[in-house]
């Protein structure tokens, strides 16, 4: 009987064994914390990534430079940033290019927030006022400019444009009395109007149309070296998003919360439920061409395009693709 019971042991802490070694880990790097993130959260708390053997190490860098140089420096396998960043890198000659392999948000996430409460808010208001403004090359920057110009509103003569305060530091600078109108994603927005520190006024992602504003990218021998890893990868994230448009922000909001502790539950649900009615999280992974080319339009008016660079050179939709037909 000791005899079965020691066999019985041994094997189970053989297959222990085994399903640890399966398990293939990812550094994954996010340009910031947000509840624009959801499906990412999703992937991690319903056990998508774990379901494909993956294990993720998910690490906030605050910012798409710093993103950017953790992923090139192999201080992350896999970066969540805006595509604009993958450009900047390929015009600078890299020889190993950094490739969009999975789009998370289809839209902006950033909300239009003034100082004060602005009963029927129009555009033309922010003429003359100082604006609190994002990373200059920055897509929340950009495409601030481009939904402003629309408008009408030239950002470097109309405004006193604020650029110089590091993206981590914006809100605090907001709420220190440092301009009139700043551009913040959520839930800061939220809890700022909360707080009665702003006061929500426009949304730039209902403002911008579909862009890859944030998406999965590694570079291009990560990638060719680890093709099963981002294929799993990929299907995870694709489940995670099928789920988030099959429930109700309630749902989502309990999932993700563990995310945001220091933020009530209803604020969470409230801002989800934002998200998705502007259409922000993305359906699929698959960045296709013409958001691709808006982008570029985007950065070209921002005056920040080195060079239009094609869909196929910087984008590979097989994994997604893939994803879809599983």
């Amino acid at each position: 009987m000791r005899k079965w019971v020691f066999l019985l042991v041994a094997f189970m802490f053989l297959l222990s064994a085994c399903s640890s070694h399966d398990v293939k880990t990812l550094r994954v790097a996010e340009v910031t914390r947000s509840i624009f993130y959801a499906p990412q959260y999703v992937a991690i708390e319903k056990g998508f990534f774990a379901e494909e053997g993956l294990h993720i190490e998910l690490n906030t860098t605050w910012g798409g430079d710093k993103t950017m140089t953790t992923l090139l420096s192999n201080g992350a396998d896999i970066a969540l940033v805006g595509s604009e960043t993958s450009i900047y890198v390929y015009s600078q000659g890299a020889i190993d290019p950094v490739i969009n392999f999975a789009q998370l948000t289809q839209t902006d996430g950033t909300f239009l927030v003034s100082r004060e409460p602005i009963a029927n808010f129009t555009w033309d208001q922010l003429k003359g006022s100082t604006f609190l403004g994002q990373r200059k090359g920055g897509m929340p920057q950009m495409v601030g400019e481009y939904v402003l110009k629309q408008h009408e509103i030239d950002p470097h003569k109309d405004l006193n444009l604020i650029q110089n305060i590091e993206f981590a530091n914006i809100a605090n600078a907001f709420a220190s009395g440092t301009g009139d109108f700043v551009q913040l994603f959520e839930p800061t927005a939220s809890i700022f109007e909360q707080e009665g520190k702003g006061y929500i006024v426009a949304s730039f992602g209902t403002e911008s149309g579909h862009l890859p504003y944030t998406t999965f990218m590694a570079k291009q021998s990560f990638i060719e070296k680890n093709k099963d890893v981002i294929e799993k990868f990929t299907r995870a994230l694709y489940k995670a998003q099928q789920w988030v448009q099959t429930h109700e922000a309630k749902e989502i909001a309990t999932v993700i919360q563990p995310y945001f502790e220091n933020t009530d539950i209803a604020l969470i649900e409230k801002v989800v439920d934002r998200y998705k009615k502007q259409g922000s999280y993305a359906t699929d992974p698959i960045l296709d061409e013409e958001e691709w080319n808006h982008l570029q339009n985007i950065m070209k008016e921002a005056n920040e395009l080195p060079s239009y660079i094609d869909h196929s050179i910087l984008v590979n939709t097989s994994f997604a693709e893939n994803a879809q037909k599983r």
